[in-house]
């Protein structure tokens, strides 16, 4: 079975326009690597390791005015030259060109979902600093770096990296159903109620919705295999048990899942599956 990327409301996937943003970053970092320029002299590089990392948007400056980022938004870079992420509304995706600590984001494509005004405003302020070329600065080791990407006028913007989370210990909440090709959000007014915890041991529990659940779930490579769930029986309202009955279709038998960062989706036979978020990481 096809494994599937992370959804996005089919609202916000029909409408791609060309948004000019500048990507990701490097950074001058302390001894992250280094290696001869290649120009004869001997000089050494020092090239900040900023791809194959989550970076967690935490701020931006602008004109000397310091802005907190929109929950959720991130940008992650890979070694290929694509920069992913959110502006804290929309997804983006750039080409981006690396050169020691300098990080260069062509044009790129964005989604174009209306945001709430706050939300617009800061989008509005990443696409001027994400343009051109950034100065990238790295601090810190491990999922304890920052990363703090600098335009050429002085604008900066903040951020820090965050670790992906492990299936089994993570509190997955349900955040969208999905059939075939086609996904959504769950039904209003259940938007925190459904969530599972798979452990160590096999075992999986948590809310279908409705009713809280245990029963066996098997990890092998990327499937998973649910046995007969027991939950309780209490009735609750419409929307709740309707989210509890198509939860109850996707978590039987051998499914297959995918992490995505801290986004899990889950994906049963018929077509049927679910997608869940990990809680941010802290610290």
């Amino acid at each position: 079975m096809a494994m599937r990327t992370q959804r996005m409301p089919v609202s916000a996937l029909a409408v791609l326009t060309a948004f000019t943003l500048a990507a990701c970053g490097t950074e001058s970092g302390s001894g992250a690597g280094s290696g001869d320029s290649g120009d004869g002299s001997g000089t050494v590089r020092t090239e900040p390791a900023v791809t194959g990392v989550h970076w967690n948007v935490s701020s931006l400056t602008a004109g000397g005015t310091k802005t907190a980022a929109p929950e959720g938004t991130h940008i992650e870079i890979d070694s290929e030259g694509k920069a992913t992420g959110s502006l804290g509304c929309n997804r983006f995706t750039a080409d981006v060109r690396l050169d020691g600590d300098k990080v260069t984001v062509g044009r790129s494509t964005s989604t174009g979902m209306a945001c709430a005004k706050e939300v617009q405003q800061f989008e509005t302020a990443m696409g001027k600093a994400f343009q051109g070329e950034l100065t990238a600065a790295v601090a810190g080791k491990g999922q304890a770096r920052t990363l703090t990407l600098t335009t050429a006028r002085g604008d900066s913007i903040a951020l820090t990296a965050e670790p992906p989370a492990p299936l089994t210990g993570t509190a997955w909440k349900v955040t969208g159903l999905v059939s075939g090709s086609a996904a959504s959000s769950v039904p209003a007014g259940t938007e925190d109620k459904a969530h599972l915890t798979f452990g160590e041991d096999g075992s999986v529990e948590g809310n279908l919705g409705c009713n809280s659940f245990h029963g066996k779930a098997t990890v092998s490579g990327s499937t998973i295999t649910f046995g007969p769930l027991a939950s309780t029986r209490k009735m609750c309202p419409g929307p709740e048990m309707k989210l509890e009955r198509a939860l109850l279709g996707v978590l039987k038998g051998k499914t297959s899942y995918e992490i995505d960062h801290r986004s899990l989706s889950i994906e049963a036979k018929s077509g049927e599956g679910l997608d869940a978020s990990a809680p941010a990481a802290k610290g």
